[in-house]
């Protein structure tokens, strides 16, 4: 049972982290690199206000939601004024940097070291949320809540916004829309959600090294959201599962560990060479890619 729990809370943090990006890709048409950065640093800061601060849950989360949203404002300033391919270089940029400042400042970040015993948070009231079945509890509540209010916000007057600059920019310019700071508020919003996952990741783990949100960890993550689709809140929740489960599944079939994950790497590409041609909008999805 346990297992299963385990499975089921890493298919919420990827729910978090796939509904996230699908604000950006699918609803802004922003092909962003940088979603495994940010994850990162959710899960850094975290550490700081669980070990160092001893903060509680609420106050911790509000923390690194603030944290990420504030160092992603750092990049979408500058990088949102680029468009198409460029802006996709500024984001793999950011990647790489945030990367090599986690790998190499190693009396902050322990390097590749990593850093261990990370604390459970504690609710208000001094209950501390330890074992499978709490953080289970737990990630469902934060992954409902986070699917709840993107649900909200696809369908507000912010999100329709989103679509008109995703599927007309120049139109939505001529109708007065300040398309950059649209763009900019899209690329904060799905930024500070994501460092709830950060949270979720370290503090269930109770270990982070910074090669969890390296480059591979990007393409994992965009990868999902292809798979499942785009522009819609259903698609990032079946990508994330999918992307979960099929390890799982490789697993029950007997392959050795070594093999079982290069058949997943040319699993998920064929898939998405497959959906490209066949379904561009992805299994779930009802934008097309572009």
């Amino acid at each position: 049972m346990d297992y299963a729990f385990h499975i089921l809370i890493i298919i919420n943090i990827y729910i978090i982290l796939t509904t996230c990006t699908n604000l950006l890709v699918g609803m802004t048409n922003l092909l962003s690199m940088g979603q495994a950065a940010l994850y990162g640093i959710g899960a850094y800061f975290a550490v700081l206000a669980l070990i160092v601060f001893h903060w509680s849950l609420l106050p911790t989360l509000l923390f690194v939601m603030a944290m990420t949203a504030l160092f992603s404002l750092m990049v979408a300033y500058p990088s949102l004024r680029l468009k198409g391919d460029y802006f996709v270089l500024a984001t793999l940029g950011f990647q790489l940097i945030v990367f090599t400042i986690l790998y190499n400042w190693i009396s902050v970040t322990k390097g590749s070291y990593g850093i261990t015993g990370i604390p459970s948070p504690v609710l208000i009231g001094g209950i501390t949320i330890s074992g499978k079945f709490p953080y289970f509890v737990l990630s469902v509540v934060l992954a409902g809540g986070v699917v709840l209010i993107f649900n909200r916000l696809f369908y507000s007057p912010f999100g329709r916004a989103l679509k008109a600059v995703r599927d007309d920019e120049l139109s939505a310019l001529a109708l007065g829309r300040n398309v950059t700071a649209l763009k900019i508020w899209a690329f904060v919003i799905a930024s500070a959600f994501i460092g709830i996952a950060g949270f979720l990741y370290a503090s269930y783990v109770s270990y982070i090294d910074p090669t969890s949100f390296n480059l591979d960890e990007a393409i994992f993550i965009l990868s999902a959201v292809i798979i499942g689709g785009t522009g819609n809140i259903k698609g990032p929740i079946i990508g994330a599962v999918f992307v979960v489960i099929l390890p799982e599944l490789l697993r029950f079939i007997g392959l050795p560990d070594s093999v079982a994950a290069n058949i997943r790497q040319i699993i998920y590409g064929l898939a998405i060479i497959i959906l490209m041609r066949l379904r561009p909008q992805g299994l779930a999805g009802e934008y097309e890619l572009k």
